[in-house]
Parts: structure tokens; sequence; C-alpha cells
């Protein structure tokens, strides 16, 4: 008999979870360095026989002229918005109120670099060409993340970047793309990574997301653009002196997993699915466009956690690791798919819902 306390964390902790590649672990390296061994050596500052054709590779799939391996996103996305602030003379730089630099990063980019981000849109939505055009006054870059984590992973349809990224250029502003989940969006749009990319002057893609390495993230745009990008590096202290653990585990899975981001996006659609046919549950976006969603639940936490906890008791499988709890009683939690649901036989995870329903259910007499 599990103990109360146990239940209401094991929710948490289950072997096996619906969303991820399945957990962390050293073997994860291990296997990546497997596919290596006896190769040549490591790196050292930015070059050697490990660096060097990545990036190039990345350069190419991007279509872009090069590209720039970085220790971080954070580091990756702050250096690029400096360096177009300068090309263009000017420190305001735009993007979504939700954006990882507003609310992650400590306010790097203004304590830094001091420039002055300008949020455009509601945070509930999406940024719209006409939001763009509303813009007054000089603006060196706007950024747009794909999808906008934040808000479910939503995306804009696919002519309306198109429509941005012109007036952009019309006006003279630099438009970068955080494309941490570039891959997992390319089924929805019907795209390659370099049509999506043509549209933007600069990029940013991140390894550990939907790829599912330790660490580690690409810069790419223009050469001049990816020169001065090793200078911030160094200036960042990211310019270490081997980056060859991340570089080959983000290599090895990134081969293993780019060919699986449209299994992955038709395992979203089918579990959001499963989600809304419970009661209290909906999902945001309804029909996912990547491999990500939001699961909202209207429950307090005090009755949703002893549920959530019950069922991966008896099913073995965990829903989710945390709860994050709204003002109104709302719970969410963010689900990508990886590996780990194609993994879980289709029954089992149908008896998670069924299991899960009945509880909700239950929860209202």
């Amino acid at each position: 008999m599990i103990d109360e306390k146990s239940l209401m964390r094991s929710y948490m902790t289950a072997a096996n979870q619906l969303g991820g590649h399945g957990k962390w672990k050293v073997g994860m390296l291990k296997d990546a360095f497997a596919e290596v061994e006896g190769s040549l050596g490591a790196d050292v500052y930015g070059r050697g026989p490990h660096i060097e054709p990545f990036q190039a590779e990345m350069a190419g799939l991007l279509g872009k002229e090069a590209a720039v391996f970085f220790p971080s996103g954070t580091m990756a996305q702050q250096i690029a918005l400096r360096i177009w602030s300068d090309q263009v003379g000017c420190k305001r730089v735009a993007y979504h109120p939700l954006c990882h630099l507003e609310i992650h990063e400590q306010d790097g980019l203004k304590e830094l670099h001091h420039l002055e981000p300008l949020l455009l849109a509601d945070k509930d939505r999406l940024i719209t060409l006409e939001d763009v055009l509303a813009i007054e006054g000089d603006l060196s870059c706007l950024l747009l993340e794909l999808p906008q984590r934040e808000i479910g992973g939503q995306l804009p349809p696919f002519g309306e970047l198109e429509a941005i990224s012109a007036h952009c250029r019309e006006r003279g502003i630099r438009l970068h793309l955080d494309g941490a989940r570039l891959f997992e969006i390319l089924p929805y749009y019907g795209k390659t990574a370099a049509e999506v990319c043509q549209l933007f002057d600069s990029v940013y893609i991140s390894f550990y997301k939907g790829i599912g390495a330790v660490a580690g993230a690409i810069l790419a745009g223009p050469e001049a653009f990816t020169e001065q990008s090793k200078i911030w590096k160094r200036r960042h202290g990211g310019d270490l002196i081997s980056l060859y653990p991340y570089i080959i585990s983000s290599a090895y899975y990134f081969r293993q997993r780019i060919g699986k981001m449209g299994l992955y996006y038709e395992g979203a659609k089918e579990l959001a699915a499963l989600f809304n046919s419970c009661p209290h549950v909906s999902t945001l976006p309804k029909v996912p466009v990547s491999n990500m969603f939001h699961v909202h639940i209207a429950l307090a936490k005090e009755k949703l956690e002893p549920i959530l906890a019950s069922v991966q008791v008896e099913t073995g499988i965990g829903i989710t690791r945390y709860l994050k709890e709204t003002e109104d009683g709302i719970n969410s939690f963010e689900v990508s798919i990886g590996d780990a649901y194609s993994a879980i036989p289709q029954e089992e995870t149908r008896k998670v819902f069924r299991l899960l329903a009945q509880r909700l259910e239950e929860s209202d007499r």
C-alpha cells in the first residue's frame, strides 16, 4: 500500500512517461560516443574534426552561408540580437511578451547588451502582420518564435510569415528565428528547414528539445554575421576549449530523430484527442501543430494530484511530471511527444485515459 505522500508525488516519477524520449541517463552519452569511438580527437576553441563538419552540415540544412555551434540557445540569441542591433545602429528590438529572452533569462539582453525590447501582441496570442505594420519608430530586429511555446506551441499561417518577412526587408528590419523547435514544425507546414529559414536573416536551433541531445545550439546566417558571433561567443565565455561532448551528442541524436518528426506530430494529435475526451480537460491548441501542446485541467490541485498519482500507480505510466496552477484554479502542463510515446502499446495508453476519465468524473460526485 503506497503512503499518501508517495502517492501525491508518484505521478512525477513514473518509469514510463507519455512525453519526451524517456529518462535522461549516462547511457545517452555512451550511445553517442560509441558512434565515434576511435575517430579523430576533440575540437579546440571552435576548430576540429567534429565541430567544423557539423556546423557546415547545419548551415546547408538551414540554407544559410555559415553556422556556429553554441553551448546554449540563451547565449546564441542574445548575441544574434546584439549583432543585428550594432549593424543597424539601433538598440530597439521586438519580440513576443512570452519570449524566452523576456521571461527566462534574468534580463540578460538588457543587462549585458543594453538593448530595448518592444513587446508585440497580447501575451495569449501570436504576433500578427498587423502588429508588425503598427510598429512606430526605428527597430533593428524582430524575433519570431516558431512555435510559440508558452501559448501551447501555436503557429501562424505560412503566408503570414512570408508577408512579415517581406515587410521587414522593405523596412530594413532584420528578422531572427527562434527555431528551438524548428524541426518539429516542418511536418505541419510541409516545408523544408531551408524553406522556412529563407524568410529569416538568422536562425537559432536547439539540439536538446525535440532532438533530445544533452545540450547545444546552432546559430546560422550570413558568414559575416557568424564570424561576429564567434567573437561574441568568446566574450560570453562560451568558446570552451572543447565542446565535443555536446557536439557528438547533438550530431548523434539529430541523425537518430530528424526523420521521426512526422511520427511525433501524428502522435501529438492522437494524444491531444485522448486528453480532450476526458471531462474537465482541454488542450491548447485543440489540434496540435507540432509535437507539443499544453494540457489544461479545470480541477483544483489538491483534487487533481491524487488522481494523476493513482492513474500512474495502477498503469505504470506517468501523464506529467509537474502541474502549474493558475489563480482561477486551472492546472496545466506541457506535453512534447518523442520516442517514449510510440514505445508504449496503444492499448496501455488507452487504458490510462479510460481510467483518467473515470477518476475525473468521480471527482464531481
